[in-house]
């Protein structure tokens, strides 16, 4: 028995029809050379036969005195759990998204461990793919992540691997640094204890410097300036799901060229994105829409692009900030250069800070989009209206049972009020990007994958203009 401690009881309150509260991911293989045409036939069999599941995924909730724990479930069905299944013809991506779309948008059954894992066959010639989805209260992005790499091999003539549920040894589900969630953010605050006590001087200077410098500079980035937008209302429990993948050799040439890394180019296309598709729908606000997006604070950067990456060291810090992204600002290249600029301001705001300070700082800060996510009671609390998140993911090519990983996408969580998150991972020389937003809300959902190659042809016009 173990029980939930208070950011992943969370998860489970937040929970409701219309707002799911599991994150997921997608990965699209192709056979092996020497393969037969029933590959994923036999490997589902094969599969099939992996009836021993290791933590986390043994565990379903119960109940002892009250309060949520985790217990070993006894009677695991593992049918339930991992499901072969077939797109429909024709099989193209456009099917495969709307399979995730489709599956994404369901709740799990709480009586049973809450995971699943969808093998699906017939995705184009001689490829498969592998849906899987984990309650947030059970795993976080950073260790879903880290499951599935575990999960591959570099090793394309590695056979007999065993799936995602059965890895006999795994790292801490905290273990080393991640990015911290929102709540995760406002439940470390909520710790009291001599440290966190003895960063207030610190946290509330900071805090006091970045009200005063909001009032003198309508730009910064600052408390309760997120305009009101149609990614800002409730929502249904329809999800839209998309998923493209963009060279990260073109986003470093244009880093290059502006001097920005490359969470500010992915951030700019994000912000180019969403201003056009706010256009087209007639909804893009006056004021810029603001995003709450995980950043690097090494002091020590030791990649040239200063993005965050894989292999977690000592001493790596990772922030949220409010990032401005500049959507009233026709220019692509002017409006990069200025989200530079206020990603460059936020970490420099830290760099005198300990990672308890920037913990606390960034909870204080989102704590008005909390109260307002949580209860809807302050619809002028508009901290930010997107989430962008960059999980980091392996450099080099991996394989599953001989079959070659060609692409991995991120399934995160739309929320009400929240309607629309924006993260992406990088895979073997490529940005993998994977918007969730609501179908209702966010009509043509799919468009955002134009938008976003769009707004990176801009900076590489304006790069060589």
């Amino acid at each position: 028995m173990k029980p939930l401690n208070p950011t992943d009881q969370l998860f489970l309150w937040l929970e409701k029809r219309q707002q799911p509260m599991h994150v997921g991911g997608l990965q699209i293989f192709s056979f092996p050379e020497d393969a037969p045409d029933d590959y994923v036939a036999r490997l589902a069999e094969q599969l099939r036969e992996n009836t021993g599941v290791t933590a986390p995924f043994d565990r379903r909730l119960n109940s002892r005195l009250a309060q949520p724990v985790w217990v070993h479930d006894s009677h695991l069905d593992l049918e339930h759990h991992f499901r072969f299944e077939a797109l429909p013809t024709p099989g193209r991506i456009r099917e495969l998204l709307t399979f995730v779309s489709t599956e994404h948008s369901h709740l799990m059954d709480r009586e049973r461990p809450l995971w699943e894992v969808h093998l699906v066959e017939g995705v184009g010639h001689r490829q498969f793919a592998l849906y899987i989805k984990v309650h947030h209260s059970l795993v976080d992005g950073i260790s879903a992540m880290r499951m599935t790499q575990r999960m591959l091999s570099t090793d394309p003539s590695k056979r007999n691997m065993p799936p995602i549920w059965d890895l006999s040894t795994r790292p801490g589900r905290h273990e080393g640094v991640s990015q911290p969630s929102l709540w995760q953010s406002i439940s470390h605050l909520l710790g009291i204890s001599g440290k966190q006590l003895g960063t207030v001087p610190t946290v509330t200077r900071e805090l006091l410097r970045t009200i005063n410098t909001a009032r003198k500079d309508a730009t910064y980035n600052s408390l309760f300036q997120a305009p009101r937008s149609i990614l800002n209302q409730k929502i249904t429990g329809s999800r839209r799901f998309a998923a493209q993948s963009y060279s990260l050799k073109r986003i470093k040439a244009v880093c290059h060229a502006y001097g920005a890394t490359v969470n500010d180019v992915v951030t700019a296309m994000c912000a180019s994105a969403l201003r056009t598709f706010l256009m087209n729908l007639d909804a893009l606000p006056t004021k810029p829409l603001v995003a709450m997006v995980p950043v690097s604070l090494r002091k020590h950067v030791s990649s040239a692009d200063g993005s965050v990456e894989g292999g977690q060291s000592e001493g790596n810090q990772v922030g949220v900030i409010l990032a401005n992204l500049h959507t009233d600002e026709s220019n692509a290249g002017a409006r990069l250069q200025k989200i530079h600029q206020g990603i460059q301001e936020a970490k420099d705001r830290y760099a005198h800070m300990s990672a308890e300070e920037i913990v606390n700082y960034t909870a204080l800060t989102l704590a008005p989009a909390a109260f307002h996510l949580l209860t809807g009671l302050a619809p002028k609390w508009q901290t930010f209206n997107v989430v962008i998140s960059n999980v980091p993911g392996p450099k080099e090519v991996r394989y599953w049972n001989g079959a070659k990983l060609e692409g991995m996408y991120p399934v995160s969580i739309a929320m009400d009020r929240l309607a629309l998150n924006m993260t992406l991972t990088s895979y073997n020389g490529q940005v993998e990007f994977g918007l969730i937003g609501c179908r209702r809300t966010l009509p043509s959902l799919q468009r955002m994958l134009e938008y976003l190659e769009d707004g990176l042809v801009e900076l590489e016009q304006g790069a060589v203009s």
